[in-house]
């Protein structure tokens, strides 16, 4: 029978779930668990056909599952708290994970980037040290690497998802500081106003996610090189599609840029025979 865990991983399809290839098949039964948490929670939250309150609810029950316990109906909450007794995973950081998701509800705005690092920290920057603490890393550098990399994902990320985000409840993920820096509104973003601004704006951005790519890459721990694999491949992956997304000068409004699948079977490759 295939678990709960192993099917919503399998469905979702993700970057992700072709990285965990790498890791022996506990670490990767593991992060299977993990990932099937991480995407339900976000899945609560981005649910926009039930009330805000009806899924801060549904968090709600979740997080007082990882502090009380989950009954036995909940498959997946069961396999999530057998997964963190075996790897140490501390209850806080996925409560916090949690608590990311739940900022969704409401109709987010931030300020500058000191607001989004605070959003990506929950939703990115925990999620890599819970990953590297399944990975089997055990160097303090590793989660220095996660955190940086959890910044790198999530605003390459937000910059993929600027025209869904409109269409999912007029979410905005770009400081309004840095789009007070380019005088480009929030008006012209709704207005989908594709110019010089918006490009200078985008490129600014990106070159902040190329900053914290690098601040990963610089990281990377001798002893846990090859714990590290899977992530490394994810940081691969998405640097490419911010380059590629930089080459096609961010038309992020009504396409969804991605790299194709023999681009990413290729750096599955190099890192398969990295082991």
């Amino acid at each position: 029978m295939v678990s709960t865990a192993a099917e919503i991983t399998r469905k979702a399809k993700s970057n992700l779930a072709l990285a965990l290839r790498l890791l022996p098949k506990d670490r990767r039964d593991d992060m299977t668990v993990f990932y099937a948490f991480c995407r339900t929670v976000d899945d609560i939250a981005d649910d926009t056909s039930k009330p805000a309150g009806h899924r801060r609810q549904e968090l709600g029950d979740w997080e007082r599952g990882l502090k009380e316990g989950f009954s036995e109906k909940n498959v997946l909450g069961r396999e999530v708290e057998e997964m963190m007794a075996r790897r140490g995973i501390p209850v806080g950081w996925m409560e916090e994970i949690i608590e990311g998701c739940a900022m969704d509800l409401e109709v987010l705005r931030f300020q500058g980037w000191e607001e989004l690092s605070r959003y990506n920290w929950k939703v990115a920057g925990v999620v890599g040290l819970v990953s590297a603490r399944i990975f089997g890393c055990v160097h303090e550098d590793s989660d220095k690497y996660a955190v940086a990399l959890g910044h790198a994902l999530q605003l390459t990320n937000i910059l993929r998802d600027v025209g869904e985000d409109l269409a999912n409840g007029g979410r905005i993920y770009l400081p309004i500081n840095d789009m007070i820096r380019f005088q480009y509104s929030e008006r012209d973003l709704v207005g989908k106003v594709y110019d010089g601004r918006f490009l200078a704006l985008m490129s600014y951005e990106a070159e902040r996610a190329e900053h914290y790519f690098a601040e990963a890459e610089g990281q990377i721990p001798e002893v846990d090189r090859k714990a590290l694999l899977p992530a490394r491949m994810m940081a691969e992956i998405y640097r490419e599609l911010l380059r590629r997304m930089r080459k096609g000068k961010f038309q992020v409004f009504d396409q969804r840029h991605s790299v194709p699948g023999i681009a990413k079977a290729l750096i599955l490759l190099k890192y398969l025979m990295a082991r």
